[in-house]
């Protein structure tokens, strides 16, 4: 899954991609590279990022995924929004897939929304908002609430009519750094659920910070972990460097699978 942001604040690439011009020609390169989905997010849920409201959020996305749309029609496109009426003017504008960091939490409406459409969902596990998540990282067992945070919202998707679900352990989110590493060396107790495991590490603050670099400097932690989460039991991974993680793949594949 190749990461696309149309925002101007986003941790790692914010500004690089808000243009239409520039996203085409980022979208077309991580397909070559071999990206399987492209991820469009335009509302950064960086803690210390701005409130951005859904009028700007789809006055950024909505240009850019019509002209995805029609520019590359055998793409799949997931929009990274946790609000019901993004999700349905992207769903209605070609979108495939609604990929919510709150898991449904913040806008009861977008599970109905995402069933209405009969589109797939990726669960994530956050606690609060972007805003207070760092706030809110005390837990008696993490996976263990996880695993109960992650029972409940599945039932609340498919009573909404959500056929398709795939789990997020939401790296980064509602987290310390000593909990984002338990969670994921602990990350095959997920695959009981048996849905597909997305990994979404890539560049994050988890490797930057514990190897005293910056994020432009942690691609080469990012691709560690990625093995880490395919040996683990995670089916995809969401990356800003996709040639890098598709290697990642085909390694695993070879090693794992023959």
């Amino acid at each position: 899954m190749g990461i696309l942001n149309l925002t101007p604040n986003s941790f790692y690439d914010g500004g690089k991609h808000n243009q239409l011009d520039q996203s085409l020609l980022q979208v077309e390169k991580m397909l070559k590279e071999g990206a399987d989905i492209i991820d469009i997010g335009a509302y950064s849920t960086h803690p210390k990022a701005p409130y951005v409201s859904e009028e700007e959020e789809l006055e950024r996305l909505l240009p850019v995924l019509e002209k995805i749309v029609c520019t590359f029609p055998e793409a799949i496109v997931s929009i990274d929004t946790f609000r019901a009426e993004v999700a349905r003017k992207s769903l209605e504008a070609g979108a495939h897939i609604i990929n919510d960091v709150s898991g449904g939490t913040l806008d009861n409406d977008i599970l109905n929304v995402v069933g209405e459409f009969h589109a797939p969902f990726i669960l994530m596990h956050m606690r609060g908002t972007p805003q207070t998540m760092q706030t809110l990282t005390e837990y008696e067992d993490v996976v263990k609430e996880m695993i109960y945070f992650f029972s409940e919202q599945i039932a609340k998707a498919r009573a909404a009519g959500i056929i398709d679900i795939i789990l997020d352990p939401g790296f980064g989110f509602a987290k310390t750094l000593d909990q984002n590493y338990e969670v994921l060396s602990k990350l095959d107790l997920f695959t009981p659920f048996q849905l597909p495991i997305l990994s979404a590490l890539s560049r994050k603050s988890m490797i930057y910070n514990f190897l005293d670099i910056n994020a432009q400097e942690a691609l080469n932690g990012t691709t560690a972990l990625h093995m880490i989460s395919l040996i683990k039991g995670a089916n995809l991974l969401r990356a800003h460097d996709v040639k890098e993680a598709k290697q990642c793949v085909d390694l695993y594949l070879k090693t794992y699978v023959g």
